[in-house]
């Protein structure tokens, strides 16, 4: 029996007709393999995607290439993964209940006996665990010490300082960003103003204007603050009633809706989320026009429209919820290493997953829009891929170095936490391709990197699985890694003077002559490069130099962060290193 027999005969399945049946044989073209782990006995004991999660990441990754794809018609076009020629190898080793440790370590065994080139993992830990207690660090480590580069997402703990749980030096560290597509949900009041809210919501209001009223007025029993946030039981349907209710906290939209909003429009302005009645989200400056207007008017009116897309000049900026360094467990190595899109992501959902948590969301979709590092991690993965189709013999130290070094500059100044927030920047798949230099560390460098942070034997063993063991005269510091970028802690208000010894090796043209720019607008730290210049003969030929830093002294309020970027150029490629000196506190 063919396949096409297959699907239109098996007991139990409905017929299928020849576009279903393309569908399903690409697929199974696609997804090469999925294999579930559960020890923790979950009652989804299932490998299918129930909740979405999967299907987003890996198709973002690596899905074929469809027209038309929208979630309700928001964010229409065309929508393709990174390497839309790849497979993909599935593992499963997430429920509601968690990730269990186990799971994640069998996961990775599986994953390099399998042959994989790449591992994308869009999980994390809320803070950063030492290495040796660490399931991602041990199972990337594994999976580096056989070729295969693993990528991870930052978290999802930001703003907040010290957030990332994504440090070990051998995979790449992935924070979020935003991209040129902005979602927003406007406002119209009855006096014609028309206010860009946030969220995706694609339902349409049957008429124009609805009674606007502000939860502090729909009341009889709370006292103002309790039903101006349109919490709890306060809300009494007989003043909400198919009316658009005013909510100063979005987590009373759905006491709104249950009372019997029609809408709500509340003050918590961010990353838009998928909505399961028509609401949207303003900023305070918006919410308090929208307050002016309520009070001013005697029968003040609304609307709440369907979604639309609109251009985002200022981006890209990193997510307010993107992990920020600096790094817990190796001060010296630069996380998150590099942002990428992770804010309003069309990509592939499954059917059977909901939308939203609301029971009553009945919705089904093929495509949804997420957003988080879970879903930039995969972009920078399906580049990393496409690298090694280049470049298929490249360790995975060397695609990070070319992820890292030709990513682009973003404005520090924008951001109290500066590079402690994006690594090196937004991650550029076409210059990544060819990056001239690279900075390689192998698995006997991050051997000896952690027995400089003062681990044992015994405790290096537990990462690295084998008998790999720290010399009775452990000599230099994390710092000394040729990593591809240069961090640094250092005391408050006291001087400091740092040397980051760096390897490069040279993948572009044979007779190359690279020099070294520093760039530096910090008046707090000056940096000097020895030498300048590096002259190339051969492919693959190394050089080194050492990289100083010096320093009179940061401090809390004026300059808790110091940063400049280091650039060797040969005049075609430039090959950029941030430098990050900053202070043990709570910068942000």
């Amino acid at each position: 029996m063919n396949q096409k027999e297959k699907f239109s005969k098996d007991d139990g399945a409905e017929k299928v007709d020849e576009s279903q049946y393309r569908s399903l044989i690409g697929c199974l073209m696609k997804v090469i393999g999925a294999q579930l782990y559960n020890s923790l006995n979950d009652p989804d004991d299932s490998v299918r995607d129930r909740d979405g999660h999967g299907s987003h990441t890996a198709s973002t990754a690596a899905g074929n290439k469809i027209k038309g794809a929208s979630f309700y018609g928001v964010a229409e076009g065309s929508a393709r993964g990174g390497v839309p020629s790849a497979r993909i190898a599935v593992y499963k080793v997430c429920f509601q209940s968690g990730c269990a440790d186990a799971d994640i370590l069998a996961a990775f065994d599986d994953a390099i006996s399998d042959g994989v080139d790449i591992i994308s993992v869009s999980l994390g830990k809320r803070s950063a665990p030492n290495l040796n207690e660490d399931s991602l660090a041990i199972g990337s480590f594994h999976a580096m010490a056989k070729g295969i580069l693993t990528l991870n997402s930052a978290g999802n703990g930001g703003p907040n300082t010290y957030s990332v749980g994504s440090v070990a030096p051998w995979m790449v560290s992935v924070a979020a960003s935003t991209t040129d597509r902005q979602i927003i949900t406007k406002v119209v009041l009855g006096n014609g103003t028309t206010l860009a809210g946030s969220s995706i919501n694609t339902f349409v209001l049957n008429g124009t204007e609805f009674p606007l009223v502000y939860g502090k007025d729909a009341t009889r029993t709370c006292d103002e603050y309790e039903a101006q946030l349109c919490s709890g039981d306060c809300l009494e349907r007989s003043l909400v009633e198919g009316k658009i209710i005013l909510c100063r906290s979005i987590t009373g939209d759905r006491d709104a809706h249950e009372a019997g909003a029609v809408g709500s429009i509340s003050q918590e302005f961010d990353v838009p989320s998928i909505v399961p009645f028509p609401i949207s989200t303003l900023n305070e400056e918006e919410f308090r026009m929208i307050e002016t207007y309520y009070i001013s008017t005697k029968n003040p009116k609304a609307n709440i429209l369907k979604s639309e897309s609109t251009k985002d000049s200022s981006a890209p900026v990193v997510a307010s919820f993107s992990s920020r360094g600096p790094n817990t467990i190796i001060p010296e190595i630069l996380k998150p290493d590099i942002t990428a899109p992770g804010v309003d992501i069309l990509a592939a959902y499954s059917p059977v997953a909901p939308v939203t948590d609301e029971a009553e969301d009945k919705r089904s979709v093929k495509y949804t829009i997420l957003s988080g590092t879970s879903m930039s991690c995969p972009h920078v993965a399906g580049i990393a891929a496409y690298i090694k189709t280049f470049h298929p013999d490249w360790s995975p130290s060397a695609i990070q170095s070319a992820l890292i070094t030709t990513a682009w500059p973003m404005n520090g100044t924008t951001y109290d936490d500066g590079e402690l927030a994006f690594g090196s920047g937004h991650v550029d798949p076409v210059k990544a391709v060819s990056p001239g230099l690279v900075y390689e560390a192998l698995k006997a460098d991050y051997i000896n990197m952690m027995c400089s942070m003062g681990y044992d034997t015994k405790t290096v063993r537990l990462v690295s699985g084998d008998n790999s063991s720290c010399p009775k005269d452990t000599k230099g510091s994390p710092k000394d890694l040729n990593y591809p970028s240069m961090a640094v802690k250092v005391e408050e208000t006291k001087s400091f003077k740092v040397e980051f010894p760096r390897t490069v090796t040279n993948f572009g043209s044979a007779n190359s002559t690279y020099k070294a720019t520093v760039i530096n607008t910090n008046s707090h730290i000056k940096v000097q490069v020895n030498p300048d210049i590096l002259s190339f003969k051969l492919e693959k030929e190394k050089k080194s130099f050492v990289v100083t830093v010096v320093g009179q002294g940061l401090d809390s309020i004026e300059a808790p962060i110091a940063a400049a970027s280091l650039v060797w150029s040969d005049g075609t490629h430039s090959v950029r290193s941030p430098i990050v000196a900053y202070i043990d506190r709570n910068i942000g």
